[in-house]
């Protein structure tokens, strides 16, 4: 009886350190083996490994790939903008030794890293490279995530900055910047668009200046595109050549007018004596406003040989004496000189 529980309890044991000795390691895994503290050599694959037991530890080392989120950092860009930028990286293990021997946590270390080189990154590129140039920051934050990792047997297959929160101030800015961009695009294109047009129509005018019948057609073609809209009114164009004779006629009319309207002046004559026509004829001379000083006793006015005096004052001024216009043409020439 008691050989029965004897053999019961050493088969029992026997289970047990069969069991603590043998372990599974996935396809995706490798197992690396301490005896005692010391690194075994070699790593074991997928299946099952055999251990001993009380002295054997064995370590699984995931080698898939591992997404890491990036917390989202703040920073001061090279041009002086506050931004906070968030990322993504994509690792896996290719030594499984290195990473239990040489590195105590290699996921918190490889968080770290790259924290502080989107930190680095950050602070060396401009705002426009963070919202436009994506591509080369990914490779240079690659670069610099990697160069420790290769020593801890991990290696970085890809990194991506997912997104750039910017203050609300700076986004007003650069809508208000973009909205301007678009309205200088929009001007630019009517402007352009106008000046095509002028250009036609200039084409177009010099078209109907050589044939008149074209421009005749096209205000035919306008009423017909005018009744066309079911309009109760009718617009008829007026045409600018008749215009254009209204103008030229109404200048000549109104000169014609005010000649009609003038007032005829009468005609003075000037007794001739034979001390003025002895004198020397003077200098024409040309006057404002000549004007004869009247007698007191007009004489009669010798019509034999009459000089023609035109005035402009509506009225006919009385007959002057001989002597006193004999006196007074002289002071009159002299003042004119």
């Amino acid at each position: 009886m008691i050989s029965i529980f004897l053999l019961i309890a050493i088969v029992a044991v026997a289970m047990v350190l069969l069991g603590s000795s043998v372990r599974v390691i996935n396809q995706f895994e490798r197992g690396v083996i301490m005896r005692f503290g010391r690194l075994r050599d070699g790593t074991r694959g997928p299946g099952l490994a055999l251990i001993a037991p009380m002295a054997d530890r064995l370590h699984k080392v995931n080698m898939q790939i591992v997404t890491m989120a990036i917390p989202a950092q703040d920073g001061i860009t090279r041009d002086n903008v506050t931004v906070k930028v968030d990322a993504v990286v994509y690792y896996r293990v290719v030594d499984p030794i290195k990473v239990v021997v040489d590195v105590q946590n290699y996921d918190y270390a490889i968080g770290q890293v790259a924290q502080a080189s989107l930190r680095s990154i950050i602070g060396k590129s401009d705002l426009d490279d963070l919202l436009s140039n994506r591509e080369r920051l990914n490779q240079g934050l690659e670069l610099m995530i990697d160069s420790p990792a290769l020593d801890w047997g991990v290696h970085i297959d890809r990194v991506e900055i997912k997104d750039v929160a910017l203050p609300e101030t700076m986004k007003r800015s650069m809508s208000r910047q973009a909205e301007a961009e678009r309205e200088r695009r929009s001007r630019v294109i009517t402007a352009e668009g106008e000046l095509q047009a002028s250009q036609k129509l200039a084409q177009a005018a010099e078209v109907m200046a050589e044939h008149p019948a074209a421009l005749q057609l096209r205000l035919l073609q306008t009423v017909v595109e005018v009744a066309a809209e079911k309009n109760s009114t009718l617009v008829l164009p007026f045409p600018v050549e008749l215009l254009r004779f209204l103008e030229r006629s109404t200048p000549s009319e109104a000169a014609e007018a005010s000649q009609a309207t003038t007032p005829k002046v009468p005609e003075l004559t000037e007794p001739t004596s034979p001390e003025l026509s002895s004198a020397p004829e003077p200098a024409t001379a040309a006057f404002s406003t000549p004007q004869a000083v009247p007698s007191s006793t007009p004489e009669p006015v010798n019509s034999s040989t009459p000089e023609t005096v035109n005035s402009s004052e509506p009225e006919a001024a009385p007959s002057p004496n001989p002597a006193t216009v004999a006196a007074s043409r002289p002071a009159a020439v002299a003042s004119s000189n």
